[in-house]
């Protein structure tokens, strides 16, 4: 039996699929048969949409990265190189 080429899915499908499979309107293997995907994989992207779903509701803000002032990055090369 040949083997499937590797799919990869957008986050967009995976959503579409853990929301499904959170509902339980349809039992794992009716949504795999449904989405044609394993059933491991449909718990998989549940769990994940469980597991990331309190960050959600944080009540602080993550912390960003701080901004990069590019020009004056640029400007430190030049000088860099000049000397």
């Amino acid at each position: 039996m040949a083997r499937r080429p590797r799919r990869n899915h957008s986050a967009v499908f995976k959503a579409k699929v853990a929301l499904a499979a959170l509902k339980g309107d349809k039992t794992m293997s009716e949504l795999a048969t449904q989405f044609d995907l394993h059933p491991n994989q449909i718990k998989q992207w549940k769990d994940q949409l469980l597991d990331g779903v309190t960050d959600v509701f944080e009540d602080w803000p993550k912390s960003k990265e701080p901004e990069i002032d590019i020009t004056s990055l640029h400007a430190k090369i030049g000088q860099l190189t000049l000397e």
